[in-house]
């Protein structure tokens, strides 16, 4: 069972920083099994102890993984000057300190987004060397064409010389398709069929490995989600 100092444990699970958490230890605003605690060096049994932070509880959970709607016109980031971001707009109930994006949607794309304190999943999710493929569909200024599918599966050399890994484009409808990447390049999909002389009027993730977007998520909106379920359908399916 976890064991950490009251401090740390409440800079962990809420968006305080260490010395936010010790002030408001001092100031006598948390409580332990009912008792305020005025000591920031208290060893607290994570699981076992209750503990209230100006009457609200803070349930330890070692990490938080949330998939959200992403809304156009706002940025995976921690904070921006101009635009909201994802972080402005989750429950507040949600926040935590090192909570960020896995990968990133740019502003005007929508969908599929996973939330996470938990680095290291982060890290293995958006790696090429799982090859966890990432589902979006387009719509687009005109229709593809069986060379343009032929060269995404190819792998598409950007305009910069990057090259990118092979993709799988299928045709929906006159200006819709769908396009399944491995990687996750600034712009990626938008440049890569600007090589292909196409415009992208929007585009929005469905789906990373086996996770879907929940089709009944208002855009916005975030739910938490099981680690184990989340893992099985994302870095351990690629892995399949």
């Amino acid at each position: 069972m976890p064991k950490l100092r009251l401090d740390r444990f409440l800079s962990n699970q809420t968006p305080l920083s260490r010395t936010e958490a010790i002030r408001e230890i001092k100031r006598g605003n948390v409580t332990v099994d009912g008792v305020i605690q005025k000591q920031p060096s208290f060893c607290l049994e994570t699981e076992k102890q209750t503990v209230m932070l100006s009457g609200k509880e803070i349930t330890y959970k070692e990490h938080i993984y949330l998939v959200m709607n992403k809304p156009k016109g706002v940025v995976c980031a921690a904070r921006d000057k101009l635009s909201k971001t994802v972080l402005d707009i989750i429950p507040e109930k949600y926040h935590r300190k090192d909570l960020s994006t896995v990968g990133r949607l740019d502003k005007d794309t929508t969908g599929l987004l996973i939330l996470t304190d938990d680095g290291d999943f982060a890290h293995k999710c958006i790696s090429p060397k799982k090859m966890v493929p990432k589902k979006y569909i387009v719509t687009l200024d005109n229709s593809i064409t069986d060379d343009d599918i032929a060269a995404f599966s190819d792998g598409i050399t950007l305009a910069d010389g990057t090259n990118c890994m092979p993709a799988t484009l299928k045709r929906l409808n006159d200006r819709q398709a769908e396009v399944t990447i491995f990687e996750g390049k600034y712009h990626q999909i938008k440049r890569m069929f600007g090589v292909r002389n196409l415009g992208v009027n929007a585009l929005r993730r469905v789906s990373i490995g086996l996770l879907n977007l929940p089709e009944k998520l208002p855009l916005g909106e975030v739910i938490e989600v099981n680690f184990d379920e989340l893992a099985e359908k994302t870095i351990n399916f690629s892995q399949n």
